[in-house]
């Protein structure tokens, strides 16, 4: 009887924490992937996938996001 080991899934949050202090260089991947029991080869993968995604945080613009609708009359006529 052969059992399956199943995967471990981590949070967005988790993934973050794990990736900012890759990037932020103070210990190893090896260092940190021992201290959050996780392979420095994911270490890796967050750290990177941090550094490629950084540029969108800054592309949104600011105000609303969605544009307003124009034709509040036909909106009415619809309810």
């Amino acid at each position: 009887m052969t059992v399956k080991k199943q995967r471990r899934t981590f949070c967005a949050q988790f993934k973050a924490k794990v990736g900012l202090e890759a990037i932020r260089g103070v210990h190893t991947l090896n260092e940190i992937g021992q201290q959050y029991n996780v392979h420095p080869a994911v270490v890796e993968q967050w750290k990177k996938a941090l550094v490629d995604q950084a540029s969108s945080v800054f592309d949104q613009k600011r105000g609303p996001k969605t544009e307003p609708f124009q034709d509040v009359d036909l909106l009415y006529s619809e309810l």
